[in-house]
């Protein structure tokens, strides 16, 4: 089998996810506050990924990706989705960091990150609130109700076609008074790459 040929990677271990994907076996895990009971809910998921301009903060350079993601509850696809979230991930290759700056539509603001390698198949993006780097930040009625205690969430490219993600939200819920794990994971393929002759 002929060796896997990678050009220079300038996006680091972000460069695999560039281009468009779908996923219909996500499980999402949470409390619902309706009906006061955790329970899982299976759904189906677009997501994409576009490299950015180099970002430069005097010494710093970062590349990156914008993104979005959308998930809809298995039979609720004509619907509005149940999920959405816009941002960037991000690589500073000198400090051998990547990045997550997303925002969900709810009011909710985090950055988090960890070390990762240029060719990397896992990246981990983790943040704690009060933190001075990678932290979380949340309406004031969020903040009241359901209190983020950390944020711990994982990439993993499987192959050329295919990467799975993990996320687990910890949540003071005021209406019990416990910690519960808001969690979520999908696997995604590729549906789209993006080159410079492809139409608009």
């Amino acid at each position: 089998m002929p060796a896997t040929i990678q050009g220079p990677q300038k996006l680091g271990p972000l460069t695999p996810l560039v281009g468009e994907w779908e996923g219909d076996v996500g499980v999402d895990l949470s409390y619902h506050n309706k009906e006061d009971d955790t329970s899982e809910t299976s759904y189906f998921e677009q997501a994409w990924f576009k490299p950015i301009p180099v970002q430069e903060n005097g010494q710093q350079e970062i590349w990156g990706l914008s993104y979005g993601m959308k998930a809809w509850r298995h039979g609720e696809e004509a619907m509005d989705p149940f999920h959405d979230e816009i941002g960037f991930l991000l690589w500073d290759r000198v400090r051998q960091q990547v990045m997550r700056n997303v925002v969900f539509g709810r009011g909710i603001a985090i950055l988090a990150g960890s070390t990762a390698g240029p060719r990397d198949t896992e990246m981990r993006f983790d943040a704690r609130p009060g933190a001075a780097d990678y932290g979380i930040l949340q309406n004031p009625y969020l903040l009241e109700r359901a209190q983020l205690m950390s944020f711990d969430s994982a990439f993993t490219i499987k192959d050329d076609q295919t990467f799975s993600y993990t996320s687990d939200l910890v949540l003071k819920l005021a209406a019990t008074g416990v910690e519960m794990h808001h969690t979520d994971e999908n696997t995604l393929q590729r549906v789209k790459r993006y080159h410079p002759s492809a139409a608009a």
